[in-house]
This record gives structure tokens, sequence and C-alpha cells, in this order.
């Protein structure tokens, strides 16, 4: 992973606005990774939740239906 965070042009700006709050995230500002990450397990990254949602730690996709599409 640490070879993929160097070769990322955009990591610092990227890594200001990731809302994930997740302690030591390896793809914390590596949104390519995060998108893969989340996608293999059926879920979403942090960016697609509000700040109090994203605090749960749930990115299930059912978690993320049940509160924006009631």
């Amino acid at each position: 992973m640490e070879d993929k965070r160097k070769q990322c042009p955009r990591l610092k700006l990227n890594s200001e606005s990731c809302p994930c709050t997740y302690p030591d995230c390896p793809r914390h500002g590596l949104c390519c990774e995060c998108i893969h990450y989340h996608r293999q397990r059926g879920e979403l990254p942090a960016c697609y939740f509000t700040p109090e949602e994203e605090k749960t730690y749930n990115r299930s996709l059912e978690f993320f239906f049940q509160r924006h599409f009631k």
C-alpha cells in the first residue's frame, strides 16, 4: 500500500477532503483503493454518508438505502 500512496498525485488534496474517520485507515486519501475495497464487500465508502452516519462505520448498502430512501 505504501507504494500506491507515493504514486498518487492527488493524495494530499484527497486526504484533506476525505470524510473517513476510521482510525489508521490505510486507504485514507486513496479514493480508487477505497472504492474498490468497499465494492468488494458490498459497501459504500464514507463519502456517501453524512458525518453522523459515517461515524457508525456502517458502510452497508442496506444502511445507506434505509437512511436516504425512506
